[in-house]
C-alpha cells in the first residue's frame, strides 16, 4: 500500500480500513509527526471538515473543494505542516454494515490531478475489499470471546464448549493476536466496535 501511495501523496497520508463504530481494522499513518502531535493535542478530529466529509459522502474530493465549515481552521493549519494540497477518499459497500474505509492524501507542491484521485480511490476500494483472512476470527474464537465478554471464567467457557481450559486459552490468545490487543478486555472492546461480537 505504502509503495503505491507515496509517489502520489508525497507529503504524507493516512489510511483507515474498514472502520466500524470507531476503530479501523487496519491503518497506516504516514503524516508528519509534528502534525499528528498538534492534531491530537488539540482534538481536531471532531472539528476536521475532512472527517465530516468522510462520514457524509462516498467517493473522492480535493480538500480545497470541501464546502464545510472549518471554524478551528484545520485545513490552513495542516498547510503550515506541509500538507497544503490534499484529497479525501471514502468508500463503502452495500453489505458493509456501516463500515467504511477512508484516507487523507497530501502533496506539498500542487493539487492532486484527476488521474491521481481516481487511482487513490481504486487503491482504497481494493484495500477495503481485501481483508487478510489470516487475521479473521474463526467462529470458535468468536464464541469463546463472547462467553468471556459475558463474564464467564475459563473453566466455565471450557465446560460449555466441551473443550479443555488450555484450548480456550489458545483461542483467546489467537483473538488477542489477530485483533492486535494486549488484554482480553481490549480484545472485547475492539471486537465490539467492529461488530464481531
Amino acid at each position: 500500500m505504502k509503495d503505491q501511495i507515496e509517489p502520489i501523496a508525497n507529503a504524507g497520508f493516512y489510511v483507515a480500513l474498514r472502520v466500524g463504530f470507531s476503530f479501523p481494522e487496519d491503518e497506516l499513518n504516514q503524516l508528519p509527526d509534528p502534525w499528528i502531535e498538534y492534531y491530537t493535542a488539540h482534538g481536531l478530529v471532531v472539528a476536521d471538515p475532512a472527517m465530516k466529509w468522510v462520514y457524509a459522502n462516498s467517493g473522492v474530493a480535493r480538500m480545497s473543494e470541501l464546502n464545510l465549515p472549518d471554524p478551528q481552521r484545520v485545513l490552513p493549519r495542516a498547510a503550515h505542516y506541509g500538507l497544503e494540497y490534499g484529497a479525501v477518499v471514502s468508500v463503502h459497500g452495500p453489505r458493509d454494515n456501516g463500515r467504511r474505509s477512508f484516507g487523507f492524501f497530501f502533496r506539498d507542491d500542487r493539487e492532486l490531478l484527476g488521474g491521481e484521485l481516481k487511482e487513490l480511490e481504486q487503491i482504497l476500494r481494493d484495500l477495503h475489499g481485501s481483508k487478510d483472512e489470516s487475521r479473521a476470527l474463526t467462529a470458535a474464537e468468536v464464541e469463546a470471546l463472547q462467553m468471556q465478554s459475558r463474564g464467564l471464567r475459563l473453566k466455565q467457557v471450557a465446560g460449555e464448549l466441551g473443550i479443555s481450559e488450555s484450548a480456550v486459552k489458545a483461542r483467546l490468545n489467537n483473538v488477542k493476536r489477530k485483533l492486535g490487543a494486549k488484554t482480553l478486555a481490549q480484545a472485547v472492546s475492539i471486537a465490539s466496535a467492529r461488530r464481531l461480537i
